[in-house]
């Protein structure tokens, strides 16, 4: 990277920008256009950009970082993940954090993730439940803004929602005589749900995260069936807690049988959903909600957790390339989302989804837009991040070669900017 007429200095591991500085782009993805664009130059004023101009027109005296070699684009958006797991393919390695770990000792590693998460060139993440690290989301949240810790913006779910008994660490594997530790918080009744709502909100949460369904299994027709987790009560009190909070819900469902009772009690977005049928795709179109498929995830542990005698996972991830591409004809909102957390962090990259979405029928200028404009429009930030247009923080990325042509240059992000300070470069 060559720099000229430079003002910057090394603090904490990032450059700062003391004035006006201006990236000179290669090729230039917006997050809006249909095409990239050429010859453009990004203005940082501060945190945010205030112009995209022909490089000629860089006003004289500016600092300049020259990515003309490189694809520019918003810094991405991932909206599913859990800083807070580290792999969990197994019930195994799912009771060895939330019975082994301390929170204290998870958040260091959720520190680790954020940072991760932040050099694969995601400057904005909403992560889906600390799975029993309480309300540590929102401390690692408060130390990324308050420049504690290099992290993405985060906006945060904290303790997820399900109702009793019915999520891991399960009692039942253990002697009856100890009460372990739960995942998330449990409810019983609409009382409890507005309660859970209200708490959780009161410590930080932005959303709201319930589990809708589990016991996945496949019928003979080869459509999926769950159990229900939530009555109407309990799910309607959730949702109308929620939004008379100002705040957004999330569900993860996997069949008809948590997508539809969710998306009727105002879920924003659905998550994973491989064993979805036309009419969750139709409904989902009609409420105007969201989709995060979180392949990775579903692809990382569909082997592993067939080996221990759970089919469920590897037959729904057969048929998510037929549900992906039906989603897509039917005009569904896809978010991405990968699920990180849900395998490790360190080594897969979570640029590795962008594949999955092109393989399944997105062009690549679609799957970049499903991380940028249409992520922002989930998290209600349109405007403000996954866009390089006047006014948006100065959330910037780069990489080498074309994303157009080959959509795993995503998986090798040379260059990030987060509100106008560089992390990586």
């Amino acid at each position: 990277m060559k720099y000229s007429v430079l003002l910057a200095f090394f603090l904490s591991g990032h450059f700062l920008f003391a004035q006006t500085v201006a990236i000179k782009c290669g090729k230039l993805i917006d997050g809006n256009s249909d095409k990239p664009l050429l010859n453009k130059a990004i203005i940082i004023d501060n945190r945010k950009i205030s112009g995209i101009v022909e490089q000629e027109n860089i006003p004289a005296g500016t600092a300049i970082i020259d990515l003309s070699d490189k694809t520019v684009l918003p810094g991405l958006i991932d909206c599913h993940t859990h800083v807070l797991l580290q792999g969990d393919v197994t019930s195994e390695d799912y009771d060895a954090q939330i019975l082994k770990e301390s929170i204290a000792y998870r958040t260091l590693l959720g520190s680790v993730a954020c940072r991760i998460a932040l050099m694969n060139g995601f400057t904005s993440i909403r992560d889906l439940g600390t799975e029993g690290a309480m309300y540590a989301d929102v401390d690692l949240k408060n130390a990324i803004s308050n420049g504690v810790i290099p992290g993405p913006r985060m906006f945060v779910a904290t303790l997820a929602i399900n109702t009793t008994g019915h999520y891991p660490v399960s009692n039942k594997d253990y002697s009856w005589e100890l009460h372990m530790p739960k995942g998330l918080q449990e409810i019983t009744g609409g009382d409890e749900a507005r309660k859970a709502v209200r708490e959780q909100i009161s410590y930080g949460a932005d959303w709201i995260k319930i589990y809708a369904d589990r016991g996945y299994y496949m019928l003979s027709d080869s459509s999926f069936k769950s159990l229900p987790n939530f009555s109407k009560e309990e799910v309607d009190a959730v949702a109308n807690e929620t939004a008379v909070s100002g705040k957004f819900f999330a569900a993860h469902a996997m069949t008809p049988d948590g997508v539809l009772y969710s998306l009727n009690a105002g879920a924003r977005s659905i998550e994973h959903g491989p064993g979805m049928n036309d009419e969750c795709l139709d409904l989902l179109v009609k409420k105007n909600a969201y989709w995060c498929p979180t392949a990775t995830t579903i692809d990382a542990v569909a082997d592993g957790r067939a080996a221990i005698g759970v089919p469920s996972y590897k037959q729904m991830y057969a048929k998510l390339p037929q549900t992906f591409k039906k989603a897509l004809q039917k005009g569904v909102k896809i978010a991405f989302g990968t699920d990180a957390g849900g395998f490790d962090w360190q080594k897969i990259p979570q640029g590795r989804e962008f594949s999955f979405y092109v393989k399944w029928g997105m062009t690549p200028m679609q799957a970049i837009k499903s991380a940028t404009t249409v992520a922002a429009e989930l998290l209600g930030k349109k405007g403000q991040i996954g866009e390089l247009s006047k006014g948006a923080f100065a959330d910037i990325i780069a990489v080498d070669g074309d994303p157009l042509q080959d959509i795993g240059n995503l998986e090798k992000v040379v260059f990030v900017m987060k509100e106008g300070k560089v992390y990586k470069h």
